[in-house]
């Protein structure tokens, strides 16, 4: 099956970050991790236009997502769980289940703060994901 590539008129990294502006004031804890929940533009590279409701969904069951901030035992080796030096890093494009993670709205952006643990990929692009 062929990857339905997106048409992006602006990286959708820099974007979500841009809205992000300074994260100062938000301190992730413990083995959480900050994403923001990737939503698919309107169009396809090849024209094909997503309906809103397609869109909304992303919302709430979008299983693609950018890390935006770590907590301080993220992905560190503990007694439930060896890591063996697996990790990721502010930026990067991670996969998880839609029902895992608390689902929070951050200056206009829909985040989910997930355990380090329900990370289960980490991709190069968001658009390989169905």
């Amino acid at each position: 099956m062929a990857r339905m590539s997106m048409y992006h008129e602006v990286d959708p990294k820099h974007e979500i970050m841009d809205k992000f502006g300074d994260l100062a004031d938000i301190d992730v804890f413990h083995n959480l991790i900050l994403v923001a929940t990737y939503l698919r533009p309107e169009k396809t590279k090849g024209g094909l236009i997503l309906t809103d409701k397609t869109r909304k969904e992303d919302e709430y069951q979008g299983k693609v997502g950018l890390v935006i901030k770590k907590g301080p035992m993220a992905f560190v080796d503990d007694d439930r769980i060896q890591f063996n030096g697996q990790n990721v890093e502010v930026g990067d494009w991670v996969t998880y289940r839609f029902s895992d993670g608390l689902p929070l709205e951050i200056d206009g952006v829909h985040c989910r703060l997930i355990e380090d643990s329900h990370v289960k990929l980490r991709v190069s692009s968001p658009d390989i994901v169905l």
